[in-house]
């Protein structure tokens, strides 16, 4: 970014103020906002709406919403839902086909004209999850021109975490805490006792103009060194890492590791993690007719590796025990998309081990790997006869 950006403070009215401007520029603003027993993402019409004074509990398979008596809005981790949600909805109608009396069969692409995004309180680690979306839906031959389109008009507000959860490792893969590109603008949120306010940093040209219509005041050194000494706090008390290994050579050497049947005795094959994860991208499509059989319609659905169809050719499913669907999406998630896209495909968002129904944490299960790896390279020891 460069230094020639606009960096400010916001307080909450200001905060109210640039939803307001973003939907007066007919944009539809999505944020976290608290509903059934979780933070979730949601349409918002004012930062009323925002979790203020509400954080969570997240641990293995756990996830609980706890009262703050700082009025914090943005000291939760990340709920189940990710950005993903509304750039690669999880069913889309592609086309419909309708055939008329005299038997002429007439098929239409469904395009409707894509929304106008603004997300606010992306998390570092789901910008880089955005960003790997984009390589993977963009990126190729063939693109997913539903994305793209999304995609292209959406404004994103990163917020910077100051409060990491337990099960959160986006240090020890590269993408967090702090926001440091792919913004149009940038959130950190402060509470001391200077009061509640927000430093703001304009990432492009759109944040740049933005921010110039939004009621802001200087960004005074009080308050951008309390802002860098939260982040940088946050950064020394994440709750999980991955082993400090090179992740692709760990992977590529563990296919045959007796661990993969430790996991696959607890695991569900439910494909949570991959419902939840912000990178997975899989898709199906599925056609569905009506009782006539005169008119058709054709839809892309998520679709997850841990389904037994999945993998389904002539005869039967490739990976039909669970053993080898967990290690597929692992073994993908951390090493193969590296050769696939140019990067790991998690972001350590932690998402994954906090809904997991099981608990199975993908940081302890690479540890176990990497012991047993190191076991099995180690040289054999001789004991020597006694004397």
């Amino acid at each position: 970014m460069s230094d020639r950006r606009t960096t400010a403070v916001l307080d909450r009215n200001g905060l109210d103020f640039l939803i307001k401007a973003l939907r007066t520029q007919g944009r539809i603003v999505i944020g976290p906002t608290v509903r059934d027993g979780a933070v979730v993402l949601a349409e918002l019409a004012s930062a009323d709406q925002l979790p203020f004074g509400w954080g969570t509990r997240v641990e293995a398979g756990q996830y609980r919403l706890v009262p703050r008596a700082d009025g914090a809005a943005f000291a939760h981790t990340t709920g189940p839902q990710s950005w993903k949600a509304f750039l690669h909805p999880e069913r889309e109608k592609l086309w419909s086909a309708d055939r008329s009396a005299d038997g002429h069969l007439s098929v239409t692409e469904d395009r409707p004209d894509p929304p106008s995004y603004a997300f606010l309180g992306v998390r570092p680690c789901d910008l880089r999850a955005i960003a790997i979306q984009d390589r993977v839906l963009t990126g190729g031959h063939h693109s997913d021109r539903g994305y793209q389109e999304r995609r292209t008009g959406a404004f994103l507000i990163a917020v910077e975490c100051t409060e990491p959860g337990a099960t959160c490792f986006c240090v020890s893969m590269g993408s967090g805490p702090g926001a440091d590109a792919g913004f149009d603008l940038a959130l950190t949120e402060i509470l001391d006792e200077a009061g509640h306010r927000f430093v703001v940093r304009a990432g492009s040209d759109a944040g740049e103009d933005l921010l110039a219509d939004v009621p802001t005041r200087p960004a005074d050194e009080g308050t951008l060194t309390a802002a860098r000494v939260a982040v940088d706090a946050a950064r020394e008390r994440m709750g999980r890492s991955m082993p400090p290994v090179d992740l692709r050579t760990l992977m590529g050497e563990s296919l045959a590791a007796d661990r993969w049947d430790d996991i696959a005795a607890r695991c569900l094959t439910c494909g949570n993690c991959t419902m939840v994860c912000p990178t997975c991208f899989c898709t199906t499509t599925e056609e569905v007719t009506d009782l006539t059989g005169d008119h058709a319609k054709r839809w892309q659905r998520w679709d997850s590796c841990f389904d037994l169809d999945f993998s389904y050719l002539h005869g039967g499913p490739v990976r039909a025990s669970a053993r080898s669907r967990y290690r597929q999406w692992l073994t993908h998630k951390l090493s193969t998309w590296h050769q696939q896209f140019g990067s790991s495909g998690c972001v350590g968002c932690g998402r994954c081990i906090a809904w997991c129904p099981v608990g199975i944490d993908i940081t302890e299960e690479a540890a176990a790997l990497h012991d047993e790896r190191t076991a099995r390279l180690r040289p054999a020891t001789r004991e020597e006869p006694e004397p």
